[in-house]
């Protein structure tokens, strides 16, 4: 006789895993709309620039936009479902395929005309230089 080590929790991940891809994480707050996927990304900065690094496996830079309009910059594209072989036969895909979008706001200080984007190890790195912003300086009016 063999022991088997109960988990709890993988037994919730088969729960969900019959759920359609997306499901839950729209309910929750709405970011999906119009996507499958989310990518994880993280965000740095430094005293030039801004550094978002989104996690994007697999995905060929033909398939990735950028753009920026109303201060808002979007990562959108799609990563598309490829089998190994027709001789293979999976068991588990844990990983995501299908349209994928993510959005930031922008700080006031970003230059956008200077934003630029590369892709390296499944890695796109979008740079968003820092310029100085002038604060309006107030005018006084004469009342007459």
């Amino acid at each position: 006789m063999s022991l088997v080590r109960w988990n709890p929790f993988g037994e919730l991940d088969e729960i969900f895993a019959r759920f359609p891809r997306g499901l839950l994480a729209r309910q929750v707050d709405g970011a999906f709309e119009g996507a499958d996927w989310r990518p994880a990304a993280n965000v740095s900065e430094n005293d030039r620039e801004y550094t978002i690094r989104a996690d994007l496996p697999e995905v060929k830079k033909e398939d990735i936009d950028v753009s920026v309009e109303n201060g808002v910059l979007t990562i959108s594209g799609e990563r598309r479902y490829e089998k190994a072989s027709d001789d293979e036969r999976e068991h588990r895909r844990e990983t995501f395929h299908g349209s994928f979008q993510r959005s930031f706001s922008l700080p006031e200080d970003v230059d956008v005309e200077g934003i630029n984007a590369d892709s390296k190890d499944g890695v796109l790195i979008v740079h968003l230089p820092k310029q100085v912003v002038r604060k309006p300086e107030p005018v006084k009016i004469r009342v007459q």
